[in-house]
């Protein structure tokens, strides 16, 4: 059984700084982990390579800086690591960024499986790999706590909010994960060492067969932030005095209209 791990680098820090003229994130010089759900996807492939053969090839798109995380994920039971970096890629919304991984998915395959993290804890949108499959033209099994295999069928169940649900599906199939699935494990000492020592295979977008300039990177982005900016906190105490409640709650509904006033005026 072969199967791809989308990973996503992400921020490892509660501050985030914005590209004012872009509107998307700086990380340049911000210390940064494997987004924690993608561990989970990555868990999941190793066992079911344990249970069923075959290997396990991790991707991720970014800048070379992302060979960090390739190199955790490969201390961590991956067989293969690939980078896909180009200044082309900047920028990419969510549809983007999930084309440039479904070329680059056609290119290296065939795989039977595509795993990845429910979603990536800086943009919590959920939507990469559920476009990875539509691009595909795959099956999706989305929000899985449970997998097994069994012959050319993938079976899940997923996790819903008051419930779950049994879905199957033939492969090849994408399938996103959720954090109760599994407990990644930690890498031994060997295993570390050897990743230390290996490199990615890296592609640009010159290396991936048909793929449509016009659809990578911030022009080929459809989603356009227009604006991006840290919310503000404010926290206003008005202690209402007087011993008739007639009287405080009067003054409460005059400061409540108050109060409504401001609001519709921002």
């Amino acid at each position: 059984m072969n199967i791809l791990v989308c990973v996503k680098q992400v921020p490892d820090t509660a501050e985030i700084h914005m590209d004012p003229s872009t509107n998307t994130l700086v990380r340049t010089g911000v210390p940064s982990i494997v987004n924690p759900f993608d561990k989970n996807a990555l868990e999941a492939a190793v066992r079911l390579r344990e249970q069923h053969g075959g290997s396990v090839t991790t991707i991720t798109m970014g800048p070379l800086q992302a060979t960090q995380a390739l190199r955790e994920c490969y201390a961590l039971g991956a067989d293969r690591m690939v980078l896909l970096t180009d200044r082309r890629f900047g920028g990419a919304d969510t549809y983007a960024t999930s084309y440039v991984l479904a070329q680059a998915a056609k290119a290296l395959g065939p795989f039977d499986l595509i795993l990845c993290g429910k979603q990536a804890i800086d943009g919590d949108t959920a939507q990469v790999g559920p476009m990875i499959a539509e691009h595909l033209h795959l099956p999706q099994l989305t929000y899985a706590c449970e997998i097994s295999i069994e012959d050319t069928t993938v079976q899940v169940v997923q996790e819903c909010d008051n419930d779950h649900i049994c879905l199957r599906a033939q492969l090849p199939a994408v399938l996103t994960v959720t954090k109760s699935i599994n407990e990644p494990r930690l890498p031994n000492v060997m295993r570390r060492l050897q990743a230390n020592r290996t490199e990615p295979d890296t592609f640009t977008a010159d290396d991936l067969p048909g793929l449509d300039f016009s659809c990578i990177g911030l022009s080929g982005s459809p989603t356009k932030v227009r604006k991006t900016f840290i919310p503000v906190h404010e926290k206003q105490t008005h202690i209402i005095d007087g011993t008739i409640p007639a009287d405080a709650v009067s003054v409460l509904f005059s400061l409540l209209d108050t109060a409504k006033i401001s609001l519709t005026a921002r």
